[in-house]
């Protein structure tokens, strides 16, 4: 699929992007920041300007499951379709690395889908991704061990921050996973003996 990164799409439209800037607002926030919450009223919508986001979903009893990340450049489709539709958010947001968003209003999304195709086509690339990335999540669920799970997670995470070395805790590998963390920490263990990886402090080396 075409890359939707770093707002290729809007690069050759200079008034697209001013008139972005111009309508949004930009924050900063650390790691582990909350941009949203589950059934929280969506004002307006994220764009990651510089960092990454986790998008988590949770059932009653509390658990979390990695839906997807957003990237550089990227959004969240689900903030899209809340906030078109006026409802409320179904995910929770949290920052993954720390970032910079820009916060375009919801009210403003019917003229930009007006008046710049690309943003329309923006958004439909959005969609197509964020679809299969939901379709690879139902597979890994339905058909794949968590141990296979747990190093795809893994993998993901080298890729997103470009680094061997992870810093997450064995809780949150397990919280994005919706398993226990007691049986995150023995798979990491059996992992770190079959020298696939090194555990430190809140930390795992990718060998």
């Amino acid at each position: 699929m075409e890359s939707i990164n770093s707002f290729e799409n809007f690069k050759s439209n200079p008034e697209l992007l001013e008139k972005l800037y111009s309508n949004s607002s930009v924050k900063n926030f650390k790691q582990g920041d909350v941009i949203l919450n589950e059934s929280s009223i969506i004002r307006s919508i994220p764009i990651v300007i510089e960092g990454s986001i986790k998008v988590l979903r949770t059932d009653d009893d509390g658990r979390e499951i990695l839906l997807y990340y957003i990237k550089e450049g990227e959004s969240c489709i689900m903030s899209f379709l809340g906030g078109m539709h006026q409802d409320v958010s179904k995910v929770k947001a949290e920052v993954e690395e720390d970032a910079e968003v820009l916060f375009l209003p919801v009210d403003k999304l019917t003229l930009f889908i007006k008046e710049f195709p690309q943003w329309l086509d923006y958004i439909f690339k959005l969609y197509h991704k964020r679809f299969e990335e939901l379709l690879e999540v139902i597979n890994e669920v339905t058909f794949k061990k968590v141990d296979e799970r747990l190093l795809s997670l893994l993998h993901k995470k080298v890729e997103l921050t470009n680094s061997k070395t992870l810093i997450v805790s064995h809780e949150q590998l397990a919280n994005e996973l919706a398993t226990a963390r007691v049986v995150v920490s023995r798979l990491l263990k059996k992992l770190e003996e079959d020298e696939i990886l090194k555990l430190g402090r809140n930390k795992i080396v990718i060998l």
